[in-house]
């Protein structure tokens, strides 16, 4: 950076910019007939984001969008009076309604007008995307904060979700022939289960495997979101056996498959977070697979459980605090546990949790297995936010009618499976018939579906743990 005076010309400079490409919004009554900004300024505001630097410079830019850009409060007060005096001199409905459509109109954000124009540039799709996924990012580490700023976020986030809905989303499936870039970005977005090496993206899009992402018209062959699916002849209890370093399979025998397995879902561009995706590929993966194998008759997933070992430890440093009291463990569970710990106190148990040491041990392993089982049904059953499931993971399957199958003990022994969820995995079970009234149930009244082991597991942990 040069001299303090050219950090000033560069916010003039950005001043400047942006009261030229944001449109200022026209008057009510003009509003259909207001000139569509010159093309040219949208393009100018695209080039100029794009040659900032990443971090506080676009971060600068997208403060000053959101505070000095946003809805104009004198115009919203004064319609919202209006609307209230139309209710209460009891207008004819036209006046009620002309006067909420006025108010409507500027309740409109100024740099929504920016969006929109950005929106039907060549490319503006994708640039909105990248922008949001600054918006994201920056909200995250509070690079960018702010009301101003989370509600532009949320602005632009409703806006993809109608730009991204199902009519211009195409599905897409890949294969060992796909273009290379396709299969670069796919083995690059996996978020679940890294992929390894070519050999392993080859496995998981050969035999036996299916590989589907959404694309968007105006983005053609981009993947967006990405579904792996394993074709098996039960529900799976281990990603060991879906992933592991093998041989890709002889031709496939249709025989053989009576059960898809989801085993991961990621979404590649952080500017499409909380835009409904997931849900929608999932929905049309099941309908593509029935079409193509009528034989499979159970759908499954076999998830990760992020967030498990995390709230574990927070459990025994808060038992800690309580004097040695131990209310996870039976007695003759805790006196075993110590005896291999040589540590009365959960001290050493924590530590080798943190550091996946615990694994070593076969008898520890041995002893904690029945514990951790419990503990980790209650976790996904009865461990809330805001009277929904806590774990991300588990929320979504259950908002799309899942119901909580089975909860599988050293599912995933890697060193990431052992960190996030000391190695178990669930599987969401999706009975089709019945995944809408079980949805509307969870998100009426947040009953959560769930099979004889899980509520078994879950009432051990209430008659042997006290929480």
């Amino acid at each position: 950076r040069g001299p303090a005076g050219s950090s000033s010309a560069s916010v003039a400079g950005m001043e400047e910019l942006l009261s030229r490409s944001v449109p200022p919004l026209p008057p009510y009554e003009t509003k259909e007939k207001a000139p569509p900004p010159a093309e040219l300024r949208s393009a100018e505001f695209v080039r100029y984001y794009r040659a900032l630097e990443a971090g506080p410079p676009r971060a600068e830019l997208l403060t000053r969008l959101a505070r000095d850009f946003g809805v104009d409060h004198g115009r919203v007060a004064e319609f919202s009076a209006k609307v209230l005096q139309a209710r209460e001199q009891q207008r004819e409905l036209g006046a009620l309604l002309q006067a909420e459509d006025r108010l409507r109109y500027y309740l409109n954000p100024q740099y929504r007008g920016l969006f929109q124009h950005l929106g039907r540039l060549e490319g503006g799709l994708r640039f909105l995307v990248e922008l949001r996924g600054d918006l994201v990012e920056g909200l995250a580490t509070k690079a960018v904060d702010g009301p101003h700023v989370k509600e532009m976020n949320g602005v632009l986030k409703n806006m993809l979700s109608e730009w991204f809905s199902t009519g211009f989303l195409n599905l897409e499936r890949v294969t060992w022939q796909s273009p290379c870039e396709v299969l670069q970005k796919i083995s690059d977005s996996e978020a679940v289960h890294p992929v390894r090496n070519w050999v392993d993206m080859k496995r998981r899009v050969g035999s036996y495997r299916r590989c589907y992402f959404f694309s968007h018209c105006a983005i053609p062959g981009e993947p967006l979101i990405v579904l792996h699916v394993a074709l098996t002849s039960d529900i799976s209890s281990s990603i060991q056996a879906i992933v592991k370093e093998v041989p890709p399979l002889e031709t496939e025998d249709s025989d053989k498959i009576t059960t898809a397995i989801f085993y991961s879902i990621s979404l590649t561009q952080q500017g499409l977070q909380g835009v409904e995706l997931g849900t929608y590929l999932i929905k049309r993966v099941v309908k593509e697979l029935q079409k193509e194998l009528p034989q499979i008759k159970a759908f499954s997933t076999l998830s990760p459980i992020p967030g498990f070992t995390k709230w574990l430890v927070g459990l025994l440093s808060s038992q800690t605090k309580e004097l040695e009291r131990n209310e996870l463990f039976t007695e003759s569970e805790w006196q075993e546990i110590s005896k291999i710990t040589g540590d009365s106190t959960t001290e050493t148990l924590k530590k080798l949790l943190n550091n996946n040491e615990w694994m070593r041990s076969e008898k520890l392993v041995k002893v904690l297995h029945s514990p951790f089982m419990r503990l980790c049904a209650w976790y996904l059953y009865g461990e809330k936010h805001r009277g929904y499931a806590l774990n991300p993971v588990a929320n979504f399957h259950l908002q799309n009618g899942s119901v909580m199958w089975r909860i599988n003990w050293m599912a995933d022994t890697s060193p990431r499976g052992i960190a996030a969820s000391c190695g178990m995995m669930v599987n969401y079970r999706y009975f089709l018939e019945d995944t809408a009234n079980n949805s509307a149930a969870y998100l009426g009244t947040k009953q959560i579906k769930a099979s004889e082991q899980v509520l078994s597991l879950v009432s051990q942990f209430q008659q042997n743990s006290k929480l």
